[in-house]
């Protein structure tokens, strides 16, 4: 990479983040391409040579949170591995994630946006939605191995995200709750993963 390719990069990455933190300040409506231009210290020239519009912008924004929640690394399931274990390692993954700041910056700002964009906000769900069919495949296989009762491994999947992110993801997006520290992250994990073994455990 050259040094112009790289200085085009931090432009832009920088655009990204003003986008982010003045979207999040005051709303996508109130927010204009010249208070995101001042913040990242790039001209409007150089804004719209990134991204022609505002939407445009935005959607990068939405992008930014799909890529944060697909970059989890895959765990496989283990057939020879504690069942218990597995899951509390995958929500402890699960975790990390959305106690990350950027991560709640980001989903902050597109679930404001959606509320007024109902279509943004079924992509952005269906988007989000593939990085976790890997939890329902390692449901699937658990199932498969008669490790956990049949059924519909997507909605078991969804019950165990939504333990999850009921207590560690919607309290500090919606209400502003602090991030949960290391040991109540582990609580809440544990927790909903032997509530959820109560009922789907083989």
């Amino acid at each position: 990479m050259t040094p112009a390719q790289r200085l085009t990069d931090r432009k832009r990455e920088a655009i990204v983040q003003a986008a982010i933190a003045e979207f999040r300040a005051n709303g996508f409506d109130a927010t204009s391409v010249d208070k995101v231009a001042a913040r990242a210290e790039v001209s409007k020239r150089t804004l719209y040579n990134h991204f022609p519009s505002k939407d445009e912008l935005f959607e990068e924004i939405l992008r930014e949170l799909w890529r944060c929640s697909a970059s989890l690394e895959e765990r496989p399931y283990d057939p020879d591995a504690p069942l218990r274990d597995q899951l509390v390692a995958l929500m402890m993954q699960k975790m990390a994630l959305l106690g990350d700041d950027s991560f709640l910056d980001l989903a902050r700002v597109a679930i404001a946006r959606a509320l007024h964009t109902p279509e943004q906000a079924h992509e952005m769900v269906q988007r989000l939605g593939e990085k976790e069919s890997g939890l329902v495949g390692w449901i699937r296989a658990a199932q498969k191995h008669g490790r956990l009762k049949a059924g519909d491994a997507a909605l078991a999947a969804q019950q165990l995200e939504s333990l999850v992110k009921g207590a560690a993801f919607w309290p500090q997006v919606a209400m502003g709750q602090p991030k949960l520290n290391a040991r109540a992250q582990r609580q809440v994990a544990t927790s909903a993963v032997d509530l959820f073994l109560s009922h789907y455990g083989a």
